[in-house]
């Protein structure tokens, strides 16, 4: 996607991210974390704007869980109460077993997208994810053999090294070239989210965010994700450069500096109406289905 979609007045895609598996409610007392409440969310994600939901789903005790049954228990809670949004699994993890990370994928249905980390990862003060090459190899091909259309986390510069490797194992989709129409590894339009915040995140600066989306080969769809107080001003810049974004309680807390967002809603709620205002309408789940192919 280009300025020129922008322009164009083309269909924003917003994602709710509602729980994450790092920080609960003692960081803010509105955070999903039970089946129930993440599907309740999800529903006012939904109504909101978001056409995507991205889960993780927690122990009863609110740890993070990896679990199939439990991701089932999640998945199905959410289908139970929305209308037609698209289902995203996490298979992210910092700290966690590489023999865990592919049981998200395994739900009946599967979900219709998952994440999948592009490489190395360090978050917080022990949160740490190597994401090797034969374990993101071993994800994507689980995801292709139960259709699941992959968004690949970009989480720095080299991640993106790492995702044009799989858009074009033969290296004809390299930067500035036009995308091949058969052959890829990955369903067209591949879908790449760029991640800005703290650890080995990108630095979340604009200039930064300008940078990657220059560095885009042709023909691919992109999201923006920046953690806490850079939420709101680098979305928006996603927005003007033509992209998609994701908003919620995994990535950001807080609605403005020392107030709490009420809700995943909340946030949804206001990134719809930045969109709204700046030309690009929401995109339905239908229309991101179009959009991304599913």
């Amino acid at each position: 996607m280009t300025y020129a979609d922008y322009r164009d007045g083309k269909p924003v895609i917003l994602t709710a991210a509602l729980t994450g598996g790092v920080h609960g409610k003692e960081a803010n007392p509105n955070l999903p974390e039970t089946p129930a409440e993440i599907g309740e969310a999800a529903a006012a994600a939904e109504r909101a704007g978001a056409s995507i939901v991205h889960l993780h789903a927690r122990r009863d005790n609110g740890e993070r869980a990896f679990a199939t049954e439990r991701f089932q228990e999640v998945t199905d809670a959410v289908r139970a109460r929305t209308d037609d949004v698209i289902v995203q699994h996490s298979t992210g993890g910092t700290g966690a077993p590489n023999d865990l990370r592919a049981e998200p994928l395994r739900t009946d249905p599967a979900p219709e997208m998952a994440s999948l980390d592009m490489g190395p990862l360090n978050r917080y003060q022990h949160l740490t994810s190597e994401n090797t090459r034969g374990l993101v190899a071993a994800l994507h091909a689980e995801m292709q053999e139960r259709g699941i259309k992959p968004e690949l986390e970009v989480f720095n510069g080299g991640h993106l090294n790492e995702s044009l490797a799989i858009l074009d194992s033969e290296g004809s989709r390299s930067l500035g070239q036009p995308a091949r129409s058969a052959g890829d590894e990955l369903d067209d339009p591949p879908y790449l989210n760029l991640v800005f915040g703290g650890g080995t995140t990108t630095i979340p600066h604009p200039r930064n965010l300008l940078n990657l989306v220059e560095n885009l080969p042709a023909g691919v769809e992109f999201n923006v994700l920046a953690f806490g107080p850079h939420q709101l001003p680098l979305t928006t810049m996603g927005i003007l450069l033509g992209g998609h974004v994701r908003v919620g309680l995994e990535d950001n807390l807080y609605y403005r500096k020392g107030e709490l967002a009420e809700s995943n809603a909340q946030l949804v709620e206001r990134t719809a109406g930045i969109a709204e205002q700046l030309g690009r309408p929401v995109a339905t789940p239908a229309e991101a289905r179009e959009i991304l192919g599913l």
